[in-house]
């Protein structure tokens, strides 16, 4: 029994620091919260994060979502809020809010900021924390053309991290049939 009680605890503060670093890397709570909720509605009103996957990204033949995770991406112009989508064939990334940009011909755009990784493109997948404060945790993807993506602010990172493990491990090991 006080095996089980300390296993929930844990697992608890684990949920409760996941959260907690999630928020701090938002600009303001507030900001934070509404994002949030401007992502829920959104997820609701296209009919859940499957069909936010299909019309971001398209499924490919095959393909089945594995783990869908709310998370940041690290960018030179400062991390991105969003959702991660771990399938059986890619990792994708689409950014909660729009991004403004300068079109070539000067007119201001909006877009979402969008990620697709194929998995057979991934070369390995690293864990990283911060010496000081061990509950933030990083997610770091390097392709073989030697690009990096950082991901962090995971809500359950252990669980997003096990899932990008498996998938890359199924595409690096095919089982025979």
């Amino acid at each position: 029994m006080n095996y089980r009680m300390n296993n929930n605890r844990k697992k608890a503060d684990n949920f409760v620091d996941g959260v907690r670093e999630h928020v701090r890397l938002g600009l303001k709570f507030s900001e934070t919260v509404k994002g949030k909720l401007s992502l829920g509605a959104r997820i609701l009103q296209i009919g859940g994060v499957k069909r936010v996957f299909r019309q971001n990204f398209g499924v490919r033949e095959g393909e089945k979502i594995l783990k869908v995770s709310q998370c940041y991406l690290s960018t030179t112009a400062g991390p991105i809020a969003g959702l991660l989508f771990i399938s059986t064939q890619r990792v994708a990334f689409c950014s909660e809010r729009s991004i403004k940009f300068s079109s070539p011909n000067g007119e201001l755009v909006r877009i979402h900021y969008k990620v697709s990784i194929p998995l057979r493109k991934i070369k390995r997948a690293n864990q990283s924390e911060n010496v000081k404060k061990p509950s933030q945790k990083y997610m770091e993807i390097v392709t073989v053309d030697n690009f990096d993506f950082w991901f962090m602010g995971f809500l359950n990172y252990q669980k997003a991290f096990s899932y990008l493990q498996q998938a890359i491990s199924q595409v690096q090991n095919p089982v025979q049939k």
